[in-house]
């Protein structure tokens, strides 16, 4: 690891990934069944879409020399599928993100300089280097472009 280059995680819910897209693909009874526990769906993971803009970044981050970038994501405890679903997400929209996944409880345990995700949830908040955080009222793929000079 090249310790010049800057560590930078990016959240999958809400930041790469659209979550509400797999959300609106629900039948009624799951919606129902599910109501305010959406990520307990078993297999949502696998239908959600990108937010095109965010992987877009990624993708040109990784491939800028003074970062070295990863994906950092919780996979919900009472969804058997949800891991496997988001290694499954990761191989089909950013292949560049080969082994470049990390699935955790505790984001607060990864070293980094950097995390952008949509909430201070699971460790974000208590994240050792800087959290930007991402979504409506934060930073949006543009105000990101800018701060990271990409």
């Amino acid at each position: 690891m090249n310790k010049t280059k800057k560590i930078v995680y990016f959240d999958m819910d809400n930041v790469l990934v659209n979550f509400q897209s797999g959300i609106d693909q629900l039948p009624n009874y799951q919606l129902k069944s599910y109501k305010n526990n959406y990520d307990e769906v078993p297999g949502i993971f696998g239908t959600m879409k990108p937010n095109e803009d965010m992987v877009d970044l990624f993708n040109d981050m990784i491939e800028d020399e003074r970062y070295d970038c990863y994906i950092l994501s919780t996979s919900p405890w009472n969804n058997p599928t949800a891991a496997s679903d988001k290694v499954e997400w990761v191989q089909k929209y950013i292949p560049k993100a080969y082994k470049r996944l990390i699935l955790s409880h505790n984001k607060n345990l990864n070293i980094g300089d950097y995390l952008i995700d949509d909430r201070t949830a699971n460790g974000a908040g208590e994240f050792n280097g800087r959290l930007l955080t991402y979504g409506e009222g934060n930073h949006n793929s543009k105000t990101l472009r800018k701060y990271f000079k990409v």
